[in-house]
């Protein structure tokens, strides 16, 4: 990673703006390349391509090579080296997001598993949930995962539409602690915990270490980008055109479709925010003019939302229209009182004592642009909170259900390539989509007795239909697990990956015993008219129930990571051994009839229980995955 800061540094030492138009519409095209394909290497997972940003980026610095050239050749001596400044303010930008991609990155390793449990469990009500949405969010330092992770829960049953507003609306209060955080200003000690970060990931053993060296080397390239953007815009006190445009950022429709337009580009409203904590830092951005960034920033991010929510089921959209709802209107609702929320931030900042004049707004103007942030987010959320319920039957009203997909059999419903960077999260949603898996293949058991019973061929074609999709989705999985498994992975996700990989083999094999070997048999005792004995129907259901209760817990324990669930299967073994020797005695004795009939049923019948007890043996092997390993020792 440091090559590639080094490279990417060494390809953007140009001295200077070139006099020639031409030269410089190359130099800039070899800037722009150079930015690219750093940005690229450095942040691989953003939503919207980083070259596609950088190319419209580039284009548009073309044309503020032309302005600077033609400022120069009048000899204006406000004139500025612009590709000097681009280099800067790129520069800073890509190391600014792919800072922030790292702490993420550390953040999610470190604590995702634990803060989707959290916010699983602690969304009972509407008010709890937006604290805790806030809490996870701020961990996270991504309200797309936050709001990924709702969509999964509403998807899967645990939480309603309405219950997901307020962890939504919380999650807007978490994405402003970013802001927060560089409010400090601590750019000129950014390259500590870049060393140490780096010391830390590199050299550590354990994973924790790594994860905390990740968080702090991420950390401190995202203040070492600040300062360079910081460092980058100095000239531009002086430059009589961009003071020109910053006196328009007063209006505030002006800076907030700024704001929106460039969040909506490089798909981070902490990028925005962070710019203009940076312009506030050199003395060039007032509080209105950074509120109105920072307002535009909050409607810019709502792009992410609804790219993330594009193909996906409808619960997704609803959750993202819920999110645009929220950010625009409380975005409209303040326009005009703009000015009392800047009193707002102003109140609540701490003020600098022994400094005056430009030196006192300087120190002050960033952490009120961030408090204002911080308070708008706060406000809204204890406005709308109570209009919960609002937000999700307008956003259902907007987004109908769907009707299925005509010529699909099925498809996975749990599965979001969204979370593939947070492998904790991508392997619950596996969970989930076995569970469904796992609830087809418990209807095809639960067809059986009702083909044998009533002599149905059409249970038994329904047996076969329900094994296509068992087939589908299994594929769906193991696709799945294999994206997982090209991400970095700790120990206990590589446990966690291994573990699902062989509990979905041996859920598909049960199912293929039901679809081929149990259902053959049972189309034996229907094209051969024969009666089972009430004795044997009696034990073979006993048999029966045992079995399907064990497939049923064996996939609540996956599913659930129920180890309760998973003992309860073991303990049955030794109930549904007693009942298949049961009934093995009863059927030696049919083999002593010289009734050729009876022979066969008898042959048949042994071959049923043969098959069931390889059912329980398969619904075994899937509970031991969740057992704790000093248990499976005592088998």
């Amino acid at each position: 990673m440091i090559g590639i800061y080094l490279n990417l540094s060494i390809n953007l030492k140009i001295p200077s703006i070139p006099n020639d138009i031409g030269d410089a519409g190359t130099g800039i095209v070899k800037i722009t390349t150079s930015i690219i394909r750093g940005v690229n290497m450095l942040c691989p997972k953003s939503l919207l391509r980083p070259s596609v940003v950088v190319f419209f980026l580039g284009v548009f610095l073309c044309l503020l090579v032309y302005s600077s050239t033609a400022f120069s050749a009048e000899g204006n001596g406000n004139a500025i080296d612009m590709l000097q400044l681009s280099m800067g303010l790129l520069g800073g930008l890509a190391l600014f997001l792919a800072g922030l991609d790292q702490l993420s990155e550390g953040l999610k390793k470190a604590a995702g598993d634990a803060l989707r449990t959290l916010l699983s469990k602690m969304t009972t009500n509407r008010f709890l949930g937006a604290i805790t949405g806030a809490f996870v969010t701020a961990i996270l330092n991504s309200s797309s995962v936050t709001t990924v992770l709702v969509v999964s829960f509403i998807t899967a049953g645990v939480m309603t539409l309405a219950q997901s507003v307020g962890v939504i609306m919380g999650a807007n209060i978490g994405s402003t602690m970013t802001a927060q955080l560089l409010a400090f200003n601590i750019a000129s000690y950014a390259l500590l915990p870049i060393a140490m970060g780096f010391f830390m990931t590199f050299v550590g053993k354990r994973e924790n270490v790594r994860h905390v060296g990740m968080m702090l080397m991420g950390l401190g390239l995202v203040f070492f980008g600040m300062g360079i953007m910081s460092e980058a815009m100095v000239p531009l006190r002086t430059y009589e055109p961009f003071m020109d445009f910053l006196q328009k950022m007063e209006r505030p429709l002006f800076g907030i479709l700024a704001g929106a337009v460039f969040t909506g580009l490089v798909q981070s409203s902490a990028a925005t925010v962070g710019i203009a904590i940076a312009m506030a830092t050199e003395g060039l951005l007032s509080l209105e003019a950074g509120i109105g960034l920072a307002l535009g920033a909050n409607i810019g991010t709502c792009v992410t939302a609804l790219l993330a929510a594009m193909g996906k089921p409808v619960e997704a959209v609803r959750a993202s229209i819920v999110h645009v709802l929220f950010n625009i209107l409380g975005v409209v609702i303040w326009l005009p009182f703009l000015g009392v929320l800047a009193d707002l931030a102003t109140a609540v900042s701490p003020v600098k004592e022994g400094i005056e004049g430009a030196a006192r707004v300087v120190n002050d103007i960033p952490r009120q642009i961030a408090n204002a942030n911080t308070l708008f987010n706060i406000i809204n959320t204890v406005v709308f909170i109570g209009f919960a319920g609002v937000f999700a039957k307008i956003a259902e009203k907007i987004i109908p259900d769907r009707k299925e997909k005509e010529g699909v059999i099925i498809e996975p419903k749990y599965l979001n390539e969204e979370v593939l960077d947070v492998p904790s999260i991508a392997l619950e949603q596996v969970r989930q989509e076995f569970g469904r898996m796992g609830e087809i293949t418990c209807s095809m058991l639960d067809q059986l007795p009702k083909a044998a019973l009533n002599k149905s061929m059409e249970h038994v074609d329904r047996i076969v239909k329900l094994d296509d999709k068992v087939d589908i989705l299994e594929a769906a999985i193991f696709q799945f697990l294999g994206r997982i498994r090209q991400q970095p992975l700790t120990k206990e996700e590589s446990k966690t990956h291994q573990d699902l990989m062989t509990a979905t083999v041996s859920l598909e094999n049960l199912a293929d015993l039901v679809e081929t070997e149990l259902a053959d048999l049972v189309k034996k005792f229907i094209t051969r008219g024969q009666q089972v004995s009430d004795t044997t129907q009696q034990v073979f259901q006993d048999l029966y129930k045992e079995v399907c209760e064990s497939v049923q817990l064996a996939v609540e324990s996956v599913q659930n990571n129920d180890q309760n669930a998973a003992m309860a299967v073991l303990n049955k073994k030794g109930t549904v051994t007693e009942l298949a020797e049961s009934l093995m005695t009863y059927e030696a004795k049919g083999l002593g009839h010289d009734q050729a009939i009876a022979l066969e049923m008898a042959r048949v019948e042994i071959s049923l229980i043969d098959k069931m007890s390889r059912a329980y043996t398969h619904a075994r092997k899937i509970a031991k995955i969740t057992v704790p390993p000093a248990i499976i020792d005592k088998e």
